[in-house]
């Protein structure tokens, strides 16, 4: 026992040692990027038809030899020249979803981006993978792909893996949603998770004052006992959250057996398609291929330079805000934990 203690004791005392190191290397790094001029970002954008094209030349040259790989290089020149400005135009978003939908920061612009230069007959081709988070991030990145939809503009979204939960609220916007054959699609549910400690603080005669103005200010909570009533009525408010949710996935997939495929479950790719919830089996790779052969295809992204001492200092913020005690304690925090 007395080997157990000293051990726990040591291994506390090396955790905080560690903590404190981050925590002084934050600060510094901090401090030294006060007064310096954020990057607010900035546009790549990258042909997917050179790409493809090159990756061709390249094979085609070990394949035929120089002289023969030449002679269809200079072939395909003359007709990409032909047709360069007369072809519609494909943009290729990413969107990969963690739990708080951040990357909806960079999708927001990366669609005002687009809209400024797209025409009607141009088309917007998503790649999402996503296995849903808090209600309220992905509601704004399905607002953001709402914006090309009131543009007239073509959208598709593509799948390889996964997009359930809120990464299906973003996808089912899509006038066409392709998956590969093992994608999963659907989980149309809403999760909540509140943990409580009132009986192991009463244990040690502990007690938590919680004052609120208003009936329902707080319903359930960490530290106090928890009454039917703020059960009800968090449970009423989780239903009203998967309403709103049912009720987005049926204006946009109207095909839809909305009752049916909104129990919450998952299926993969040829199953969800018997659903309606998706309209074609494929990976974007076949997808973007097949579209280089009649349209010009770029693929768009924003990007935000950031060196290695930002970007740990980024995380480990990020690690906090994740680990509050005050998201815990308040009530309304804890709607914003609701997950699709």
């Amino acid at each position: 026992m007395d080997f157990l203690a000293e051990y726990g004791l040591f291994l506390a005392e090396t955790v905080t040692v560690t903590v404190a190191i981050v925590i002084v290397v934050v600060i510094i790094a901090a401090n030294t990027s006060r007064g310096r001029q954020p990057d607010e970002g900035h546009l790549e954008v990258r042909c997917l038809n050179d790409q493809l094209d090159h990756q061709r030349d390249t094979l085609e040259a070990a394949v035929l030899g120089k002289k023969a790989s030449r002679r269809q290089y200079k072939a395909r020149a003359r007709e990409r020249k032909k047709s360069h400005g007369t072809l519609r135009r494909v943009y290729v978003l990413n969107f990969e979803g963690d739990l708080q939908a951040s990357a909806t920061d960079r999708l927001r612009h990366e669609v005002t981006s687009v809209l400024s230069v797209a025409r009607e007959e141009d088309e917007v081709v998503l790649r999402l993978e996503s296995a849903g988070g808090v209600v309220h991030g992905y509601g704004l990145a399905a607002s953001q792909l709402q914006r090309i939809k009131e543009h007239g503009i073509s959208l598709t979204v593509a799948v390889d893996k996964v997009a359930a939960s809120g990464g299906y609220l973003v996808a089912c916007l899509a006038d066409k949603l392709i998956s590969s054959p093992f994608a999963v699609l659907g989980s149309i549910g809403v999760m909540a998770e509140v943990p409580n400690v009132h009986r192991l603080l009463k244990k040690y005669d502990v007690d938590v004052e919680l004052l609120t103005a208003g009936e329902f200010k707080r319903t359930l909570t960490v530290f106090g006992e928890n009454t039917k009533e703020g059960r009800e009525k968090f449970i009423e408010e989780l239903e009203d959250v998967h309403k709103l949710f049912k009720e987005h996935v049926a204006r946009h997939r109207p095909v839809v057996d909305i009752e049916a495929v909104s129990t919450g479950e998952s299926w993969y790719g040829p199953r969800a398609l018997d659903r309606k919830l998706s309209d074609e089996l494929a990976t974007s790779d076949a997808y973007l291929a097949k579209c280089c052969e009649d349209a010009e295809v770029y693929e768009v992204r924003w990007a935000i330079r950031r060196s290695s001492i930002e970007r740990l200092r980024q995380r480990f913020v990020a690690l906090l805000g994740q680990h509050r005690l005050g998201d815990y304690v308040n009530s309304d925090l804890w709607r914003g934990f609701w997950r699709v």
